[in-house]
């Protein structure tokens, strides 16, 4: 997994090498305090043979000195080592999102009809973020405090051995400290994202639904949910801190032996005439240069320990396979005259459940007609046009285009030639222009105002505030449902697709713009093909061919006329309408 993460590191090594590299420069420079207090102490407080004056000049000197270092050279390399660690993290985990999301947009509708939105939100934000720590802790910061314990011993090593070595009798109980306690920690902070997610998800849905819920008037009931889940998520977190807590108690219990031991034995050979004052308070001093970073590495154990965990969510979500992709030798669909057809197709949503949405579907469109489904709710006709622009892919049988099976051509060049029109079209939170581009991003100004008038939508956006730069909120929430269907209908006009698919593009709208609507579908539909899924039976009595739908198996066919002379379901649902 780490092996995974570092491709995306590898562009970026030699910027972490020189960070790296700063940053030894920037821990290295407080190393030499130690050593002023040893200087100051034995060479110029306590030394013998010097006058006041010598005092103080030597004293100024040193002072001088150190104050150039800290106050001129220390403040840059302070800002390089911290901007381009950040910057250097930032752009990893800005690879890493655009490869996951260029993944996401990849995943067939399979993968989001079983996923809660909330959950793939807090693996792309929060899982990835969290990765951070690896870059900033696991490739810089252990480097550093490990490279300035190293610096640290060697200085106290050419100080005193005897001290170094006693100093460093904590080092085994450390190392088996950290080993024990933070194997456990990455199943508990992995169990803690995962309950996070949960709540994320519930959130999501909870907020798009906000207004059903108002209108049942189950605030209580939907607040006792939510805090079923937030308990869940408290007593996970709990267990995290716990156990986190548990072990810091531990190390730095290990790490605060350390400068009684190395206190208590350096006084004794002072005492003994056999170490200096200065040397000792210099040890003491680089004590804390030493056990500093031992307790940073207990941090950064937690941290990475954290890092891996949201490592695991965030390739998990990497590693969802492709139900829909492109064959090896798929081409491009460069034109089409729009000729479809289903032959022996059969489709189930789970391959393992013996349920069949579609059953031995046959049927064919030539270029420039007008079919349309129809049937009870449950009967398979949505199902049956997602198949076409592969959403889904057959379980068996073939979907054909122009006498080619669909899955011989690359599913982006497929989709560019089919438009789809649905009863709920999602119009993103931006202005107008932005959601009738969408079809066409390098459209001009122009083209975009006759897609518009071509669907009905010019008048009413210019009766907008702003026009074709109004704001339509999130999901289009500030159009009404005839108005929202026109947008959806202008992108369609702007594509100019050879193939239409219509799927209930008017059940959800009242009478008046169900009527504007469907003249600009008619005028839509000319000379393409089109597939058209309709509940009011009014509205699809011109197409060329009608296919009643029951239980995922066509039971009739025929035009408008015929179906009625047959007398059978068709005829059952027309006249029910009709009622």
């Amino acid at each position: 997994m780490i092996k995974r993460y570092m491709q995306f590191v590898k562009p970026y090594k030699w910027l972490i090498v020189l960070t790296i590299i700063i940053g030894v420069l920037k821990f290295g420079i407080p190393l030499l305090l130690p050593l002023l207090i040893r200087y100051v102490i034995d060479d110029i407080i306590l030394a013998d043979g010097l006058s006041m004056e010598d005092r103080m000049n030597m004293l100024i000197q040193v002072l001088l000195f150190f104050s150039f270092i800290f106050v001129i050279i220390r403040p840059p390399v302070e800002y390089f080592r911290q901007y381009l660690a950040q910057w250097t993290s930032n752009k990893i985990l800005y690879d890493i999102r655009k490869n996951l999301y260029g993944h996401l947009q990849m995943l067939s509708a399979k993968f989001y009809s079983n996923s809660k939105v909330g959950e793939i939100i807090s693996r792309v934000i929060n899982d990835v973020e969290q990765t951070k720590d690896f870059i900033m802790t696991g490739l810089m910061n252990v480097w550093l405090d490990l490279v300035t314990i190293l610096i640290a011993l060697g200085i106290m090593f050419a100080l005193n051995v005897e001290l170094t070595l006693v100093s460093m009798i904590i080092f085994p109980f450390y190392i088996f400290g950290v080993w024990y306690f933070f194997g456990k920690l990455r199943r508990l902070t992995r169990n803690r994202s995962q309950a996070l997610a949960e709540v994320q998800g519930f959130l999501h849905e909870r907020i798009q639904g906000i207004n059903v819920i108002k209108s049942f008037a189950v605030e209580n009931n939907e607040s006792g949910r939510f805090n079923k889940r937030n308990n869940n998520f408290l007593e996970k977190a709990v267990d995290h801190s716990k156990w986190n807590a548990k072990s810091f108690a531990v190390v730095n219990t290990i790490t605060d032996i350390g400068p009684l031991l190395v206190v208590g034995y350096g006084a004794f050979q002072v005492i003994n005439g056999n170490l200096t004052v200065g040397t000792l308070a210099a040890f003491v001093a680089y004590l804390d240069r030493l056990y500093g970073p031992l307790r940073r590495l207990v941090s950064s154990s937690t941290m990475l320990t954290q890092s891996i965990a949201s490592m695991d969510r965030v390739f998990h979500l990497f590693d969802v396979k492709y139900d829909v992709k492109n064959r090896e030798n798929a081409r491009e669909l460069a034109y089409t005259n729009g000729d479809l057809e289903f032959r022996n197709v059969d489709f189930s949503y789970d391959e393992d459940d013996n349920l069949s949405a579609l059953k031995n579907i046959n049927f064919n469109v030539q270029s420039g007609e007008t079919v349309a489904f129809v049937g009870m709710s449950g009967g398979g006709k949505s199902t049956l046009v997602t198949l076409i622009p592969r959403f889904y892919d057959v379980t068996d049988g073939k979907v054909m285009l122009d006498q080619n099976d669909i899955r011989d051509y690359t599913t982006e060049s497929l989709r560019d030639k089919i438009g789809l029109v649905m009863q709920d079209n999602i119009l993103f939170s931006d202005t107008i222009k932005e959601n009738i581009l969408l079809a066409k991003p390098d459209s001009t100004e122009e083209e975009i105002i006759e897609s518009a008038k071509r669907a009905n939508a010019h008048d009413f956006i210019m009766t907008l505030p702003e026009g074709y730069d109004t704001e339509v909120g999130e999901r289009g929430v500030k159009l009404s449902g005839g108005q929202k269907q026109r947008i959806a209908i202008a992108r369609v006009f702007l594509k100019n697709p050879p193939i239409l698919i219509l799927d209930e593009a008017t059940s959800a709208l009242d009478l008046e713009s169900e009527s504007i609507i469907q003249s600009t579908l008619l005028e839509l539909s000319d000379n393409r093909t089109t597939i058209i899924v309709a509940h009011r039976l009014s509205t699809i009595t011109h197409a060329d061919k009608i296919y009643v739908l029951s239980g995922g198996e066509i039971s009739e066919a025929g035009t408008h006329s015929e179906l009625m002379k047959k007398k059978g379901d068709y005829y059952d649902l027309y006249s029910i309408q009709n009622l």
